[in-house]
């Protein structure tokens, strides 16, 4: 008996990986992460699966069905949205089964950033512009950040930043950001990206606020912001240039 946390992807039924779809269509016991994953996923079960919305339970009552499962031999198909590594709340649940010896392995998924990335047809990393991207969050009804996670300190690395969990904080986003990107500094905010409702919102930060109270948007979004969201004056990459040489791509020998 085993455990799959499953990450379901960003939304678009068919950007769950084959494996993670594989493990669901064979699952027993389901338990998934409610409105965030798509009925379309869920509904890969085997006919006569025990299907758990996980979203009204708590962690003692989520483990509960998972030691029920273990008990009777039946593995579980325990399905989060995106990737289960960001936010995905799944640390919790691997210390309780580690301590009830209860075996679990991790299926990755599409994070919301790469797809987000994807439909707004840009790279998060382009030469010259930007080469690191932070995944961050802010505190509102969470758990606290931890010191020296804050906004201010991480945008003073001037990297492209992907801020989940913030939409409703996104005054506080603006105020701590504007001062090291400039109030012309692009923003996406990417609502429900790759579902039917999905929307994307493009401004600066000096105008998003506006046009995300416009649109009505509380929840379920992410936020990007850098540079690399509208800039077509950037470098080519050293990785396909004429000039560059590597083990598979040698150096051309002169010829005598």
């Amino acid at each position: 008996m085993t455990v799959h946390f499953i990450g379901a992807g960003p939304g678009a039924a068919d950007l769950i990986t084959v494996r993670g779809q594989t493990l669901i269509q064979n699952a027993p016991v389901v338990l998934y992460a409610g409105s965030l994953v798509p009925v379309e996923i869920i509904e890969l079960a085997p006919q006569g699966a025990r299907v758990i919305d996980t979203a009204p339970m708590n962690l003692d009552e989520i483990i509960a069905e998972m030691e029920t499962a273990h008990g009777q031999g039946l593995d579980v198909a325990r399905v989060h949205s995106g990737d289960p590594a960001l936010y995905g709340a799944i640390g919790e649940q691997m210390r309780r089964l580690d301590k009830l010896g209860i075996p679990y392995v991790i299926t990755p998924g599409v994070p919301s950033y790469a797809a987000a990335a994807a439909v707004l047809k840009t790279e998060l990393t382009l030469p010259g512009i930007a080469q690191t991207v932070v995944l961050t969050r802010t505190a509102t009804r969470a758990s606290a950040m931890p010191p020296g996670e804050d906004l201010d300190t991480l945008a003073k690395s001037g990297a492209t930043l992907a801020i989940h969990l913030s939409v409703n904080n996104l005054v506080h986003v603006v105020r701590e950001l504007t001062p090291h990107y400039g109030p012309d500094c692009p923003v996406v905010v990417a609502y429900r990206v790759t579902w039917p409702d999905e929307m994307i919102l493009r401004g600066t930060l000096a105008d998003i606020r506006e046009t995300v109270k416009a649109a009505r948007i509380t929840r379920t979004a992410l936020i990007l912001v850098g540079p690399v969201l509208q800039s077509e004056d950037f470098t080519d990459s050293r990785l396909y240039a004429e000039d560059h040489h590597h083990v598979l791509r040698p150096r051309a020998r002169k010829a005598h």
